[in-house]
C-alpha cells in the first residue's frame, strides 16, 4: 500500500483547526505533528491553504441495491459519496426484497464488499411479524449499524404499526434502534381532508399532509418506548420545530440513550422552494415551513440535534415527474452534503469545526464506530482535503448518481473537495480515481 505525507495543511479535528503534517502509513494515521520528515519513500501532498477533515460518516442512505438498481447501486452511490467527502455510510433496509432476514442482511454486506468504494454498514429491517429474526442482530452488535423501524412512511411490510411488535423490539433489542417517525393515521386523515377540498394536489401540499403533528406524535411514541425500556434510540431526520422539545443537550453525547439526526435538505430548503423545485424536493419527512428550518439550525448548534446526514434517496427523473400523488419521495444528496455545510461555514452560520463534529465525530460516537471519525494516530486514514478558496458548480455532467439529476443543479458552492482517502487509499484525487481497493465493513465498539 502506498504511503502519503500531507504537508502544511490546516487540520480540523476535535474542536480545533491547527496547522501541521499528517503521515499515512499502511492505511492508518501514523503520525500527526507540526512537521514530519520520514526516512522512507512517500507520496507528498502539499496542503498549503487547504483543510484536512476526517471523512464524513453518513448514518442514513438508500443505495437501492438489491432490487432497485435502475435508480442506484452500491457502487455508483458510494463513488458519489467519496467524491463528496463521505468515506463511510450506513444503508437502510427498504430494498427489494426488504431486509427481513439475517441472510438477506449478509447478502448486502457481500455486495458492498465487492463493489463499495466507501466503508459500509447496513441496518436490519423490521416488520410486524419478524421480531424474532430481527432480534438475532443482538449477536452481531459489533458488526451491524443497528435495527431500523419504519414507524410511518413505508410499504411492503416495512411499516411497523403493531404496538405489540414495537414493544418487543424496544424491550429486547441490545443494539441501536433507528426510527423513521411519521404517524400514518394523521397523514391519512390530512390527505383525506385536503383532497376533499382540492382534488388536484401539488408538491406544496406535501408538508400539509405530512405535517408537524404527524412527526411529533410518532417521535413521541418512539421516545416513550425507549424511556420505558432504556433502549438505545436514534430518531432519524428531525424536520419540525415541535419535535425539538423531545430532545436534550443536558448530557454529553456518549451518555445519551436517545439521540437525533438532522438532514442537510431540512437545513437547506423550505416549503418556499416547492414553487421552483416541485416534486424534486418531495421527501419523507417533508420539507416544511421556514420557521422549522431556523429552529433546526438553532438545535443543531446547541446540541439538541446530534448528527448531520443526508437520507440520500435517489429516484429516476421519470419517477419524480407527473402528478404529486404519483411522484416518488426522496432526493439524491450524498455527493454534495459536505459542500452544502461548507457553504454555511462561508455564510457564517456554522463553524468548520462544528461541521466536522456533526458529520464525523458525533456519528462515530453515536454509533460507537471503531477507529474512525477522528484524525487520531492509529485511526483508519479516512481523510478529506478541502479547498475553501475554490468553487464547485453542480452540473449534470459532474453528477455521479446513477439517477443523473440533483435538486442542487446550477448551485455554485464556495469550496471544493480535492482528495478523499478511504483506509489510506487515495480513492479520489483532483478528479482522478483509484478504484483498486474497496471500502471496509465498519466495526462497532459495543
Amino acid at each position: 500500500m502506498q504511503n502519503y505525507l500531507i504537508k502544511n495543511i490546516t487540520i480540523v479535528n476535535e474542536g480545533k483547526s491547527v496547522p501541521g503534517d499528517v503521515l499515512i502509513k499502511d492505511g492508518v494515521i501514523e503520525k500527526i505533528a507540526p512537521s514530519i520528515q520520514v526516512p522512507y519513500q512517500v507520496i507528498e501532498i502539499d496542503g498549503e491553504l487547504k483543510h484536512l477533515l476526517p471523512g464524513a460518516i453518513d448514518d442514513q442512505v438508500h443505495f437501492r441495491e438489491p432490487g432497485l438498481t435502475h435508480k442506484a447501486t452500491i457502487y455508483t452511490e458510494s463513488k458519489a459519496a467519496v467524491a463528496g467527502g463521505v468515506t463511510s455510510f450506513m444503508e437502510m433496509p427498504n430494498t427489494v426484497p426488504p431486509v427481513f432476514t439475517q441472510e438477506l442482511l449478509e447478502q448486502k454486506y457481500e455486495i458492498a464488499r465487492n463493489s463499495s468504494l466507501a466503508n459500509y454498514s447496513f441496518f436490519m429491517g423490521t416488520s410486524n411479524e419478524n421480531a424474532e429474526e430481527a432480534l438475532k442482530t443482538n449477536a452481531k452488535k459489533d458488526k451491524v449499524a443497528g435495527i431500523k423501524i419504519f414507524m410511518g412512511s413505508s410499504t411492503g411490510g416495512l411499516l411497523v404499526d403493531n404496538y405489540l411488535s414495537l414493544e418487543r423490539m424496544f424491550r429486547d433489542s441490545e443494539v441501536l434502534i433507528a426510527t423513521h417517525c411519521e404517524d400514518e393515521k394523521i397523514i391519512r386523515s390530512n390527505l383525506e381532508r385536503i383532497t376533499a377540498s382540492r382534488p388536484v394536489l401539488e408538491a406544496a401540499d406535501h408538508p400539509l399532509i405530512r405535517d408537524e403533528a404527524a412527526c411529533f406524535e410518532s417521535s413521541l411514541t418512539a421516545i416513550q418506548f425507549a424511556k420505558k425500556y432504556n433502549t438505545r434510540l436514534h430518531v432519524l431526520h428531525i424536520s419540525t420545530e415541535k419535535e425539538l422539545q423531545l430532545f436534550s443537550n443536558m448530557l454529553p453525547l456518549e451518555e445519551k440513550r436517545i439521540t437525533s439526526e438532522v438532514c442537510v435538505h431540512h437545513l437547506h430548503f423550505t416549503s418556499n422552494d416547492y414553487s421552483v423545485l416541485g416534486n424534486r424536493i418531495k421527501c419523507n419527512p417533508a420539507i416544511k415551513a421556514p420557521h422549522n428550518r431556523e429552529a433546526l439550525w438553532k438545535a443543531l448548534l446547541d446540541d439538541r440535534l446530534d448528527v448531520i446526514a443526508t437520507d440520500h434517496a435517489p429516484h429516476t427523473l421519470e419517477e419524480k415527474s407527473g402528478t404529486y400523488l404519483h411522484a416518488h419521495a426522496g432526493l439524491p444528496l450524498v455527493q454534495h452534503s459536505v459542500l452544502m455545510m461548507l457553504h454555511y461555514v462561508r455564510a457564517g452560520k456554522i463553524s468548520i469545526e462544528k461541521v466536522v463534529e456533526k458529520m464525523s465525530h458525533a456519528v462515530a460516537t453515536c454509533f460507537q464506530v471503531s477507529d474512525r471519525g477522528y484524525i487520531r494516530e492509529g485511526y483508519k486514514a479516512d481523510l478529506v482535503i478541502v479547498d475553501l478558496n475554490a468553487k464547485t458548480q453542480v452540473s449534470k455532467n459532474s453528477l455521479l448518481y446513477k439517477c443523473g439529476w440533483s435538486p442542487l443543479e446550477d448551485t455554485i458552492f464556495p469550496a471544493a473537495i480535492t482528495h478523499t482517502f478511504v483506509n489510506g487509499n487515495l480513492v479520489y484525487g483532483n478528479g482522478s480515481w483509484d478504484e483498486s481497493k474497496k471500502g471496509e465493513r465498519l466495526n462497532f465498539n459495543r
